[in-house]
């Protein structure tokens, strides 16, 4: 079962006394291309969630976003930054020094609204690695249940148009008959008009000539291969998009050719409508992993 590009993926978990919240959202991308958001105290778990989301995910862009906050009711203690209030008492008193002045002095709550006074105590993110991975694991989940359900419905859309263009072959296949029958009138009537006793021998060989330019067999035949190969790919569970859309190319190139070729009005019709098929095809693979 093949995977589409596009994923969504979220989960949520408390890890000791945090709120974790992961969140995964992908497009469709030439080759994986991961975007990480991480709180500067967990820069550490990057290499870690890097391998983690390159095992679920073998191409596309991916945007992973980590939010973590400590739970309110028991928040983590904060203590005073004493280093930093002998600075500012120290910048006070060399101002007061450098004007022969007294200042007003700080009280003592204004120095605790100093930015960075009151710090909070650093958790310790050894503890915590697993459980925020473990979380992490449920988002990747989630995103991956999410792949599977629409790559099941590409799938099943690039399958029904498989079926379509093998039966627009096999109405082409059934038709070459008849062409070859009409190519044989309309040579002879053009004979006739040129000529009171046509030669047959260079009927013949007219006959052959434009057999042979304009034989489409092997169009047919490569095109019936390669849907056949595109639906048993289709089955595989490894990724499949690059090979898909080397398909399409090959196939363009058959229906090109097709009608390049085409000897008559139902045959250009047959051709223009498998090119219509693999064109909305071609969109499809686009966003296949």
């Amino acid at each position: 079962m093949i995977r589409s590009m596009t994923a969504f993926g979220a989960a949520q978990g408390t890890v000791d006394n945090w709120r974790v919240s992961w969140d995964l959202r992908a497009v469709n991308h030439r080759y994986l291309d991961l975007g990480l958001r991480l709180p500067d105290p967990l820069r550490g778990l990057e290499l870690e969630v890097r391998n983690k989301i390159g095992e679920s995910f073998k191409r596309g862009r991916v945007e992973c976003t980590l939010a973590w906050k400590p739970l309110a009711q028991e928040a983590g203690p904060t203590r005073v930054n004493p280093e930093l209030v002998r600075d500012l008492l120290d910048a006070l008193r060399s101002i007061e020094a450098l004007e022969d002045r007294n200042w007003a002095s700080f009280s003592a709550v204004e120095l605790l609204r100093w930015p960075g006074v009151m710090q909070e105590s650093e958790p310790d993110i050894a503890s915590l690695e697993s459980g925020i991975l473990a979380v992490l694991d449920r988002a990747l989940a989630e995103a991956l249940a999410f792949r599977e359900r629409e790559g099941a419905q590409i799938a099943a859309l690039l399958d029904q148009r498989c079926a379509d263009i093998q039966r627009a072959v096999g109405a082409v296949r059934e038709r070459l008959p008849a062409v070859l029958v009409g190519l044989r009138d309309k040579l002879t009537a053009r004979l006739a008009d040129v000529a009171a006793t046509p030669d047959a021998s260079r009927l013949e060989q007219e006959l052959v000539y434009l057999a042979q330019k304009m034989d489409v067999a092997e169009e047919l035949d490569r095109l019936t291969a390669h849907a056949t190969e595109m639906r048993h790919i289709l089955t595989q569970r490894e990724p499949a998009g690059r090979r898909l859309d080397f398909l399409m190319q090959e196939m363009n190139r058959e229906a090109n050719t097709l009608a390049s070729k085409s000897a008559d009005l139902e045959t250009t019709r047959a051709a223009v409508d498998i090119k219509v098929l693999i064109e909305q095809m071609r969109e499809q693979v686009q966003n296949v992993e």
